[in-house]
């Protein structure tokens, strides 16, 4: 094999390739995505050259890729996306607050959005709620009575 051919069979391509989805994650962060994409694209270049057939190629790229990324998804931390506010935060309800369609409260001068983090607790209007949380614009509320029994 010379080296022109070398330069353009599917081993220096596929080579190229994993080195430029592996150096794309500096750029453009996507979770590790790209770099185990190109982790298998390097994979399977060291394969091209006992597979010929560029399909299978692919078919085995895919394979290693979708296995790469599945396992490193169990490596990532889960992430918790809610705000944690403090321990005085207290707020009062101006309705009710029922599992699963939440209610209004009133928390540092504003009416917010509240839901309540247990599913069989109900929260009369007028009580006060301690926020342990914030979801986007809904604040996460606990009932004051909940918490002193």
């Amino acid at each position: 094999m010379t080296i022109a051919n070398f330069l353009f069979s599917p081993t220096m391509w596929w080579l190229v390739i994993g080195f430029l989805l592996c150096c794309s994650e500096v750029f453009i962060p996507t979770a590790f995505t790209s770099f185990v994409m190109g982790a298998s694209a390097i994979i399977v270049a060291a394969i091209s050259l006992i597979v010929p057939q560029l399909s299978l190629q692919i078919a085995i790229w895919m394979v290693i890729s979708l296995s790469f990324v599945l396992m490193s998804r169990t490596l990532l931390p889960k992430t918790k996306r809610t705000a944690y506010l403090g321990d005085d935060s207290t707020a009062e309800t101006l309705t009710s607050i029922v599992p699963g369609k939440g209610g209004r409260v009133l928390y540092e001068g504003g009416s917010w959005q509240a839901k309540t983090e247990y599913e069989q607790e109900i929260i009369p209007k007028g009580e006060t709620v301690y926020v342990i949380g914030k979801k986007g614009t809904t604040l996460i509320v606990l009932s004051q009575k909940l918490l002193d029994s």
